[in-house]
Order: structure tokens, then sequence, then C-alpha cells
């Protein structure tokens, strides 16, 4: 039987606040704000639940973990990365590739683009390889390069 290959494509943005702590990729990172959500705001897994659920052609992040929901209070976005997995393995549906690029112009998030890649693979049972991590600034422009928030978006190749 042949295989159907489906993308999706996900993005978030949070609002950079002061005494918050700043999650990226399921990991906590030093930072002198973080990100102002219902959840942790973590933008990167937040992009690539809702790429891997616009893959499946299901709806988006909110119908599944909504931010009036105090459930979701503050908590790890991993949890809806295991959801989305959980989701996909009742489906049949298997992982080919994510790839997400975070905006932001600070931190600089190389030193931990590894546990970030880990931890997104942890959550999906999915090997590290087939996770693509990277962040671009805005070059000053916008809430972005005004240090006001972060985005990021993600691309999900899947086959069923």
């Amino acid at each position: 039987m042949a295989k159907t290959l489906r993308t999706g494509i996900g993005y978030d943005a949070h609002r950079l606040v002061k005494n918050r702590p700043l999650y990226l990729g399921g990991i906590k990172i030093p930072h002198t704000h973080g990100l102002l959500g219902h959840s942790d705001a973590d933008v990167i897994l937040h992009a690539i639940v809702d790429a891997l659920l616009g893959a499946a052609g299901l709806p988006d992040i909110g119908n599944y973990f909504s931010n009036k929901d105090p459930r979701w209070k503050n908590v790890s976005s991993l949890i809806f990365l295991k959801e989305v997995a959980r989701i996909y393995g009742k489906q049949k549906i298997k992982i080919q590739n994510i790839d997400c690029v975070l905006l932001s112009e600070a931190p600089k998030i190389a030193p931990f683009i590894g546990k970030m890649k880990t931890a997104v693979a942890q959550a999906l049972k999915i090997k590290e390889s087939d996770i693509g991590i990277k962040a671009s600034t805005n070059e000053g422009m916008g809430f972005v390069g005004k240090r006001e928030g972060m985005a990021a978006t993600a691309v999900a190749l899947v086959q069923y």
C-alpha cells in the first residue's frame, strides 16, 4: 500500500515579561525575561504542536489545550507534545521530520539546541536527527526586534 505524506505549518508568538521563567524547546533557558502565556508559553513547542496537528488535519492547539482551562495553567508544553504523540500513535501517523525557527533577538539558543532536540524527541518518541531547531533575529524590526516578544514557526512532514 502506498504511503501518504502530509505537511503542516505552525506559528506562535508570546510577549516577553519580567519575573517569569523562559522555556524554549522544552527546557528552561537563563534570561532576564520569560514569555507570558497560560501554560509555560514555549513558542517553539507551540509552533511544533500546531504543525503536527495541521499535518494530521486536526484542529489547532487551542482546541486541545485552551487558555481558559485551568488544567493547563503554567504547565510544561511538553505535555502538549506527548498528547500529540498519543494521537499520532492511535491514528498510526509517523513523523518524518520537524523543522522550527525561533525569532528572537536574545538570548542566543545555540548552546541549548541539543537539549531542546532531546526534550522534543523524547516527548514525541522520535529520533533527534529528525528534528531541526534554529534561531534568527528580526534585525531590530517589529515586536521581536524591539525585544517585546518572541515568535516561532515550524513545519512537520508526516506519513500515513
